[in-house]
This record gives structure tokens, sequence and C-alpha cells, in this order.
């Protein structure tokens, strides 16, 4: 055990020898040493729970078990790796159950692509193959939409801080409102009108792409009915449909896919973050076959062939062999949404909202600072949670799927007694 004298030296390394970028060790300055299913623990030996989950990469927990056993038992055999894209058995295992658990029950047809080991590298493989399949370079992005760091997903990116790190002007995008982003647009009408007509100045793209829940951008979630149109309009036009899944999907909200309970049937599906199944780096991009064009080695990358990611996402499979799994999520999404509710109800003169869906939610509160101070003090009491949306408004909710019901009433009642004292002062 690290002594707390020895943890607090190791934050003075972080200050004064890492980047000034460094964002998280920021909001949440102890140093962590261990965790275990949705809990951490500090150098000073205090818990906390996690209802941040590495960005949504942590569904499956911290240092699952039989995920631990299986890497360790690779890695004690002198299992390969490292492998690019080589063929290699834990990546011809995973090929095989995620067609068999995930893609044939549902009735999807793709080939899975991996293009690079994280979120951002999956979304550049699909505007990248949208853009050579069509022949068009414009793609449709929806305001308040976070896509990645690097200069294509950057450039569908709403977010104008994120935007200005770039140094370069970037384009090639089209933004509209995402729904009900403007109060009593019909936001699927005003696209179509801009995509039919002749002088709307918008030339018809090469894909749209869209997050079924805006998991930066506010945790704003989009209606099925309002995905179905979307889905709809693509279609008409011939432009391809892509559903950025890297934080949504992997049974955030409920379902494997965000967009199954909706009924779409996307061209392009980007997924990553809890994809490798215990935090390890994996991102794949699945491409209906008849838009699979890529010439061999077209896009590529040294990190494509995480041998032990391939274990880990492979056990995570289990999962979702049966709707159990989907039954439990959605009985937690009804206890944070009855909490949500409850707050918003006792605050009336905060003007407080609910967002989202599944253990993807949050609640809106519309003055500065305010979610936060919430973060902060949740931090204080032993609770790992941040904010989302473009100003920060967002106190964001995003436990490991895994969590129990005892750990996640204890986490919600930090979040009461974290708002009760920002308000009282």
């Amino acid at each position: 055990m690290i002594t707390p004298t020895e943890g607090e030296t190791s934050m003075k390394v972080f200050e004064e020898h890492e980047s000034a970028v460094r964002s998280y060790s920021r909001g949440w300055p102890t140093v962590f040493t261990r965790s275990k299913g949705y809990k951490m623990w500090d150098a000073a030996g205090k818990e906390y729970i996690d209802f941040f989950a590495g960005a949504g990469t942590l569904n499956y927990g911290h240092n699952n078990d039989i995920m631990q056993e299986k890497m360790i038992e690779y890695i004690q055999n002198d299992g390969v790796i490292h492998s690019l894209d080589m063929a290699t058995t834990p990546r011809g295992e995973f090929l095989k159950q995620f067609n068999e658990k995930i893609l044939a029950p549902r009735n999807l047809d793709y080939k899975i692509m991996f293009p690079g080991p994280t979120g951002t590298n999956s979304v550049e493989a699909a505007l990248k193959i949208a853009r050579k399949v069509t022949g068009r370079d414009k793609i449709i992005s929806f305001t308040n939409a976070f896509h990645g760091m690097t200069l294509g997903a950057l450039s569908i990116t709403g977010n104008e801080s994120k935007r200005k790190g770039a140094g370069v002007a970037l384009g090639d995008t089209v933004f509209m409102p995402f729904d009900d982003f403007v109060e009593g647009q019909d936001s699927i009408e005003f696209l179509e009108t801009f995509l039919s007509g002749s002088s709307s100045g918008v030339e018809l793209p090469a894909a749209i792409i869209v997050e079924t829940v805006q998991g930066e951008g506010g945790i704003n979630s989009a209606s099925f009915k309002w995905l179905k149109r979307l889905e709809k309009v693509a279609n008409r036009f011939d432009v391809l449909l892509i559903v950025d899944d890297i934080q949504a999907g992997c049974g955030r909200t409920g379902t494997f896919f965000s967009f199954e309970e909706a009924g779409l049937n996307p061209d392009i599906v980007c997924l990553s973050k809890s994809l490798g199944g215990i935090g390890l780096p994996m991102a794949i991009t699945l491409i209906k076959p008849e838009y699979d064009q890529f010439e061999p080695g077209e896009h590529n990358g040294t990190f494509r062939g995480n041998n032990l990611a391939f274990i880990t996402a492979t056990e995570a499979l289990n999962y979702w062999v049966t709707d159990d799994f989907t039954k439990e999520i959605k009985e937690k999404a009804k206890t944070i949404s009855k909490f949500t509710s409850k707050i918003v109800k006792k605050y009336p003169s905060y003007d407080l909202e609910q967002r989202g869906r599944g253990l993807m939610q949050g609640i809106a509160i519309n003055e500065s600072g305010f979610a936060s101070k919430v973060c902060a003090h949740a931090f204080e009491k032993g609770l790992i949670l941040e904010t989302s949306g473009p100003s920060d408004e967002v106190v964001k909710f995003l436990p490991p799927l895994i969590i129990d019901e005892v750990g996640l009433e204890k986490g919600l009642k930090i979040v009461e007694e974290a708002i009760e004292e920002v308000i009282n002062g």
C-alpha cells in the first residue's frame, strides 16, 4: 500500500513533467492505484464509486476476472502480442464470434475492418470509405456532435474549443440541427429541403454521420422516429448513413448497438471504447459488403493487431448470447431515470433537464459552473463523475454496466448530496 505522502509526491510528478494538455488528473487530483468492478482506490486507500467508466470504455467494469485470466494465460504461453493485420488465432476467433453472437442474431451483414486501436481511427476509416465509394467529398454531421480528435474526425465535430485545437481550417462538412436542437423546428424536413434544393448551397454529400446519443455533446438522445426518418432521407438521396456507436454502443443504451430499437440498418458503423472488454484499445469499422472497396493496405495502422484486446473482446461477447444483460441494464436505467426525475422536480427554480437513455444519462443544469461544482463535490465524497456538453452544463452518469443496485443507489445518493451542497453554497 502506498502511503498518502508518497501519493502526494506522485501528483507532483504529473504537475512538473506532464504536458499542460492533461485533463482528467486535474478534475480528480489523486493517484489511483487499484480498480475492480465499479470501484477504484487511490494511493491513500480511499474508495471511489466509478460513474465514469473510462469515458465509456469500461462497460464490463474494471479487471473482469475471466478476461484477466485469459490474458495472463495467453501471455504465459508466449502468444503473439503485436501482429498488425497478420492472421492470428485471437483475431480469427473474434471475427468468428462477433459474426455468430452479434451480427447474425440481428440480421446484420457487415465486413469487419480493423482500422487502428481508437475510436477516431474508426471514424477516419468510415469517412474515407464513404468518399471512395460515392466519389463525393462532403459529410453531413450534426450540432453538438463529437467524433474524435484527428483532423477528419474533428471536421465533423461541433465543439468550438476542440475544433480550434486543430490549428488549421476544417472543411468538407455541413452541420445540420440534431433532433430538437431548435425547439419547434422539424430538423429532418430542414435537412431534406437542403438536399433537394438546387440553390441551397449544400452539395449532395458522401455520407451522413450521427450519434444516436451524443455523449460528449450533452447526452442529447435522438428519438427513434427521428433516426428512422434520417435513414429514409439518406436512402432517398443515395447517401451513406454512418452511425458512430463508439460511446453509445457495446450495450451502453441497453442493446449491443444503440440503433437496434430504432430499427436502423446503417451502411457503416463505428465501434471502439468498450469493444475491447477490459479497457484495452481496440476499434472496428463495420462496412456493408457492397461498400468494402478499400485496396489492400489503403488504410492501415501499426497497432491494428492488438491480440490481447481480441481475447478480452471475444470474452465480452458472451454477455450478449441471451437478452439477460439487456434486461439488467434497462432495470438499472429505470433507477437512474427515477432519480433524475426526482431531482428535476425537487429544484424547479433551477431549470434542470433529464437527458439520455440506458446507462448513458445526465442532468442538464443551465447555470454556469454548476455541473462542474457538483462533480467536484461528488469526487470529495468518493464518486468519480464528469460533465458533458458544450459548456460543461451536464452532470453525466456513465457507470459500468455491471454495477449492482447497491453501488448505483450509493452513487446517486452522493450526487444528490453534492447538488444540495452546491445549491446551499
